[in-house]
């Protein structure tokens, strides 16, 4: 039986019971923290990587333009 408005609101412990319990948001949260560092970590990899190409592939040119005569 219902005995008035009290009976329709939740009690407060039931309230902080299911707020501890879901950790899905917080999760959710530390993977994509975790998504982002990794995207960093390969955005400067790469750049460095083909920094670095780069500056081979220039001096093999340039090694095989002089082995070949090539101004």
């Amino acid at each position: 039986m219902i005995n008035g408005p009290s009976d329709f609101r939740p009690h407060h412990h039931e309230i902080a019971h299911s707020l501890s319990a879901d950790e899905h948001g917080a999760t959710a949260t530390e993977y994509s923290i975790l998504a982002g560092f990794i995207a960093i970590a390969i955005v400067a990899g790469v750049g460095l990587f083909g920094t670095s190409l780069s500056t081979y592939v220039t001096g093999l040119a340039t090694g095989i333009k002089t082995a070949l005569g090539i101004p």
